[in-house]
């Protein structure tokens, strides 16, 4: 247990639904057990209802806050039986510590059962609202005199009805046979999650059930220090023993990233110097000193400092070094009487030889730190405090040390780790508005008004339809909606939404309320309805009241809001965390390093130069390496890991050029710059193997208004390493969405607004980070323009389009082959295959499925053996022309001149016209059925009701398989039997008339 605080769990059973009849009268008689770290509650028992209602609240003590994520809450339902017999199982729920959410945040949650066994007949949710408080422990602890109540009340305080009295003596008596025989505990928790405890007997009273000595379940906090090691003990080797049981394997790994934080990439030897402080022979008032480092070329010095110690380290990459010696110099500055310009002083030189510096891997300690004599002449006796070691990026002293490779202390290029904010729907949902007054008493009567009610919330404004108040149509002076308006919140919330009434006729505000974000219920599901309310509507100083607005507002904890483009999603999770599931998996990505990159821009105005850093995106975690600077070659050598909730997602990976740092304007003002493009990965997480690592090499493509352009390449090494194959394949079979997505959906048009205004939020919050991540890197990792017209898009789309239908084509153009014996061998074992299918027809799907099992078989050796990435011949970046290149560059609206829009404009139209006649092809056809229906070609029609007549008569005569067989002779019949002519089928139906020619 942690010191500075008490942890509780308050578990509360609200109610459960449609639960499985087990009494065999059709009904269930449910009552619940929970069991959560080593503690066992059980509620009443609600007799014969299948929809019971408990709205109990049981109380935990969490033993270990460290370790809360990884314990398992777990309920059980069973129907009791009144005659003594074993209770039946009704489902269970078990539920991660990880998805607790503190007091306050709360909500009502419906859990679907779960089986206990394949063969198990269970249906039904339950209902539970979860959440922990921390309590400040006692100042002094817990006396003597205060701990023997804690021991003793528990069971005179419940004071049970005098049918329990025996009870009672029999649960003391099983505690003892407990105390003596302790190792069979675990066997007794692996069968109380099949079969409740004997002790609770559905014929005795079952409100009060007698717990056990509050020392064993709950120990207060002055108890002795060996009986609380040895429960933590035990109750840590028993999270231990039901790891496999309750798959979270995936804890331990997570928690052990550190073990293997550099496996994936190589190890880059840095030389560290740690400089603390110096210490002078005489001091002087008022001078201060600094360190200077010189190794080669390179030369750099500590802060200046009077007082306090430097205490800095520097690392330096040993591949950039060009000399072999290490020298470091303290100098003071000095201001002498009369002047006003500071003079340095040296207090004297201290070498080391890199070639006997020590060496230092972690997890070893870190180097102390020893005093240096300086050698001077003029001021000796001086002393300088430092330690200088050869390490790799894997020290601890890395992240925070001054970098040579990337330019030392410059915040814009060192690396970081950015989270998306935690985004929710809101619904506000419009129902009515009541005793409007207006600024005239008799505008409404003079005229009809047109009003519609505006919510906003930061810089998003919706607004329902128009209702008109005072006219015959609408019936009431009341105008009514019933409209849902979907907002997306970002936590922190903004302060207020604002909902206001608007007049149409004139513009003007009728009225306004507004709502504090704080007091918006949240819901995760559609099983309760957030309660309606009634809001004052204010006017102006001079109208203080102008009316009341009826209003539902939630926030909607059930949705996952989509803030990236639907086909590189990396995230499914809902917004509550409620209904988050354990990860399934591990995802590890290696960054080592890019190759040929090509210069962006020139340094000094003499050559080329790029800067470059990645940015990889996975769910809401966004990680940037460090910025190499001046290096065609970069090496990072970063590592980082996510967590795994589906598969079935994108990591996505781009390599920019810095352009925000060291940018000042002639005032010499700091002046950030764009970060240009280098090129973008994608990789799906369903086309790795699980536990193997994937070190390839991609290249970097990106899209200029010239042309397509090979920037380089870019060396990524990932493994997703997977504890649960069992997890792994159920994902498969589960929604990609939350169930909110399918029980109550939005609309295409409705999730599209959504999601650009939820990449917009995205957008301005991690740009409004320290350092900022830029507009310009955000909508390129997200795919902002996807919606966006593009020529290229679209060929590219339709080439998917053939692709798909390519191999469709192919076996027509197959059978084509065998319908006109080509290949007379071939033919022949058709026929022969029609024979045996139309004899024995209950061979077509095991031969069908054994073939696809035999095929499928033989191409997995044929697999990718790596992932796959961005295919610029797919893309269609090589054969596009510049003219719509620069029309996919062109903003919206259009910033091009009327002569380009015009050529742009005439060839659309072009390919609406190829469109257009398609539409109206695929149209006639449909027409042509439904004229064959309704007469419209009477004589047609004749015919083919004629042909159906003696159709029914030969059917009736002749045996289906006969007629296989025939037709099938017939379709496959030799080509000296066939005629150049289309078929009377195909004349008769060409003949029969469509709409076409009615069309103006």
């Amino acid at each position: 247990m942690a010191e500075n605080c008490v942890r509780k769990l308050f578990v509360e059973i609200c109610n459960a639904k449609n639960l499985m009849p087990k009494d065999g009268q059709g009904t269930a008689s449910a009552y619940a057990i929970v069991d959560f770290d080593g503690q066992r509650r059980r509620t009443k028992t609600k007799f014969r209802d299948l929809n019971p209602q408990w709205d109990e609240k049981h109380e935990f003590l969490v033993h270990d806050t460290e370790t809360m994520e990884s314990e398992i809450l777990e309920v059980n339902l069973y129907n009791d039986k009144k005659m003594g017999k074993r209770s039946t199982f009704l489902g269970k729920v078990k539920l991660a510590g990880s998805t607790f959410a503190k007091s306050g945040s709360e909500t009502l949650v419906y859990y679907p059962l779960e089986k206990r066994s394949v063969f198990s007949q269970i249906k039904g949710e339950l209902g539970l609202k979860i959440y922990y408080i921390d309590e400040d422990p006692p100042a002094g602890g817990v006396s003597e005199s205060d701990q023997k109540p804690e021991t003793v009340t528990p069971v005179a305080e419940e004071k049970p009805p005098e049918n329990q009295e025996g009870k009672v003596a029999e649960v003391k008596e099983e505690e003892k046979k407990e105390e003596e025989k302790p190792k069979e505990e675990p066997k007794a928790e692996e069968k109380s999650s099949e079969n409740p405890p004997e002790n609770s007997k559905p014929e005795e009273s079952p409100a009060i059930e007698p717990e056990k000595p509050a020392e064993v379940e709950n120990p207060p906090i002055a108890h002795t220090e060996k009986p609380m090691k040895m429960q933590k003990a035990k109750s840590e080797a028993e999270k231990r023993g039901d790891l496999s049981v309750n798959g979270l394997e995936l804890r331990s790994l997570s928690n052990d990233r550190s073990r293997s934080a550099y496996d994936l990439v190589d190890r880059m030897p840095f030389l560290y110097v740690r400089v603390v402080k110096a210490k002078r022979e005489s001091t002087e008032g008022g001078s201060s000193i600094y360190a200077k480092l010189v190794i080669g070329t390179h030369s750099i010095k500590t802060k200046s400092q009077s007082e306090k110690d430097w205490d800095q380290v520097f690392a330096f990459d040993k591949e950039g070094l060009n000399s072999t010696s290490l020298e470091v110099s303290v100098w003071a500055e000095e201001k002498k009487e009369n002047e006003d310009q500071l003079t340095e002083n040296c207090l004297g030189t201290v070498s080391f030889d890199l070639q006997e510096v020590p060496k230092r891997v972690p997890p070893d300690s870190p180097l102390a730190p020893q005093w240096y004599s300086l050698e001077s002449e003029k001021s000796p006796g001086n002393d300088v405090m430092l330690a200088v070691w050869l390490g790799t990026q894997a020290d601890e002293a890395f992240q925070e040390a001054w970098q040579s490779d990337s330019g030392g202390l410059i915040p814009e290029t060192r690396a970081k780790v950015y989270l998306s904010p935690k985004l929710w729907y809101l619904r506000l949902t419009v129902i009515q508005t009541q005793d409007l007054q207006f600024a005239s008493k008799s505008e409404p009567k003079a005229r009809n008004l047109e009003l519609y009610v505006k919510g906003q919330l930061g810089p998003q404004v919706f607004k329902t339809g128009r209702t008109s108040v005072g006219s015959a149509s609408s019936g009431s002076a009341n105008p009514t909606w019933n409209e849902d308006l979907v907002f997306v919140a970002a936590e922190p919330f903004e302060p207020f939404l604002v909902v206001t009434v608007e007049d149409l006729t004139n513009g003007q505000s009728v009225g306004q309320a507004k709502i504090q974000m704080a007091s918006i219920e949240k819901r995760t599901d559609d099983w309760t309805d957030t309660k309606s309310r009634w809001f004052n509507l204010v006017g102006d100083e001079n109208h203080p009241y102008t009316g009341r607005i009826h209003l539902r507002i939630c926030l909607e904890g059930g949705y996952h809001v989509l803030d990236e483009a639907a086909h590189v999603i990396s995230d499914v999770r809902a917004a509550a965390k409620q209904l988050t599931k354990p990860p399934i998996g591990l995802l590890e990505v290696g960054i080592r390093g890019a190759t040929n990159l090509l210069p962006v821009k020139t340094k000094d105005g003499t050559r080329g130069t790029i800067d470059a850093y990645v940015v990889a995106k996975y769910g809401p975690k966004w990680v940037r390496t460090r910025t190499i600077l001046d290096r065609f070659n970069p090496r990072w050598n970063e590592q980082y890991t996510w967590d795994v909730y589906d598969p079935c997602t994108v990591l996505t990976i781009g390599v920019f050029d810095n352009g925000r740092y060291n940018r000042e304007n002639d005032a010499g003002l700091k002046q950030p710059g764009k970060d240009l493009r280098i090129g973008k990965v994608r990789i799906r997480l369903s086309t790795l193997d699980a536990n193997q690592v994937y070190s390839t090499s991609y290249s970097l493509t990106v899209l200029l208004p010239t042309g397509a352009k090979k920037m380089g390449d870019i060396e990524i090494a990932v493994r997703f390493t997977c504890s649960s194959w069992l997890s792994l394949i159920q994902s498969y079979s589960t929604p990609m969405l939350p169930r909110m997505h399918y029980i109550r959906p939005l609309g295409p048009a409705q999730q599209d607004i959504l999601r650009h205004t939820a990449m917009r939020i995205v957008t301005t919050r991690l740009s409004r980070s320290e350092p900022a991540m830029g507009q310009e890197v955000v909508q390129y990792m997200l795919d902002s323009d996807t919606h966006v017209w593009s020529m290229r898009r679209s060929k590219a789309n339709w080439f998917r389009v053939v692709g798909c239908l390519s191999r469709a084509v192919s076996l027509a153009r197959w059978f084509d082959g065998i319908r006109t014996w080509i290949h007379p061998p071939t033919s022949i074992l058709v026929h022969v295959l029609l024979i045996a299918v139309v004899l024995c027809p209950n061979l077509i799907l095991p031969t069908v499925f054994m073939y696809a099992f035999l095929i499928l078989t033989l191409r997995f050796r044929y697999r990718h053996r790596h992932s796959h990435n961005m295919d610029p011949r797919l893309s269609y970046v090589d054969f596009v022309s510049a003219d719509e290149l620069d029309e996919e560059f062109d903003g919206f609206p259009t910033t091009r001149s009327g002569d380009q829009i015009r050529i742009r404009y005439d060839r659309l139209r072009a390919l609406g016209g190829r469109a257009q006649v398609l539409l109206g092809d695929v149209a006639a056809q449909g027409e042509r059925l439904e004229a064959l229906f309704n007469w419209r070609d009477p004589r047609a029609t004749g015919i083919f009701v004629v042909l159906c007549l003696a159709a029914s008569l030969l059917f009736y005569a002749v045996p289906f398989k006969v007629f296989l067989l025939g037709f099938g002779f017939y379709y496959l019949r030799h080509p000296r039997f066939r005629d150049d002519m289309p078929s009377v089928p195909a004349n008769f139906f060409r003949r029969l008339p469509s709409l076409s020619d009615q069309i103006i």
